[in-house]
């Protein structure tokens, strides 16, 4: 029974639905990536690489590919912890030129130092006019220290996503709305109140933070939204043929 509940939850992590209301620190993050990436899902087909893919959350959501490989940086804790079929050092992704249809990168590209290195590489492993699906935080605390190393506003990544050679076909902010205010709010009470027993961080969630959740939810039914305070900027690009 505890296993049930254990599995049920860890689904509710990252395709947040009504359990995750009441006991997801981050719902209103995962609820709108999840939302986003759902939405871009079918155009991601062929063979695709997942770039920092952890534990592979959205990897069902893809039905139109014929590989999914997730990659990772080698180290102790993501061997142990990540689902990646393949390990690099942080510089030169272990594939071909051109090799893959799709490329996902999910909340990574601000833990990487040197950006354009970074996306030099997805350029180069990625066919010409193959499909980048990029999810970046703007406003989130820092995490995973210290290798937490920038946010982007909307008009620098695309800036910086063009000048790599990528053509932006859409872009869209995720939680642009009162809720940015309460996901904060709950990742404050989050972090302060965390242990290492799963039930007492259920317990403190359920009954410290869906309150403010709730109160989120209902609050952006009829609050206006604001374009310049978001949660996360999701774009959707294509390799161009020539940089």
């Amino acid at each position: 029974m505890i296993e049930k509940i254990k599995h049920a939850l860890r689904k509710e992590q990252f395709q947040p639905g009504i359990l995750a209301l009441f006991f997801n620190p981050y719902y209103f993050s995962r609820k709108g990536l999840f939302r986003h990436i759902s939405l871009w899902a079918p155009l991601i087909t062929g063979r695709t690489l997942d770039v920092g893919c952890g534990t592979k959350p959205y990897e069902k959501l893809f039905l139109s590919t014929t590989s999914y490989i997730g990659l990772e940086l080698d180290a102790v804790a993501n061997r142990k912890n990540k689902k990646a079929d393949y390990f690099y050092t942080g510089t030169t992704f272990p594939f071909q030129n051109d090799e893959f249809d799709s490329i996902i990168v999910n909340e990574v590209l601000e833990h990487v130092f040197s950006p354009s290195d970074f996306l030099s590489e997805i350029y180069r492993v990625l066919k010409p006019n193959g499909i980048l699906l990029m999810t970046v935080p703007f406003v989130w605390d820092e995490h995973e220290q210290p290798f937490d190393y920038a946010r982007y506003s909307s008009f620098g990544l695309k800036h910086l996503l063009e000048k790599s050679g990528f053509e932006v076909i859409e872009y869209r902010k995720s939680i642009n709305d009162i809720r940015v205010i309460f996901q904060l709010l709950n990742c404050y009470i989050y972090k302060k109140t965390f242990t290492k027993n799963v039930f007492v961080n259920l317990f403190t969630t359920f009954f410290l933070m869906s309150p403010f959740t709730i109160l989120g939810e209902l609050l952006s039914k009829v609050l206006p939204k604001n374009e310049d305070l978001y949660l996360d900027s999701i774009i959707l690009l294509k390799k161009k043929k020539t940089v």
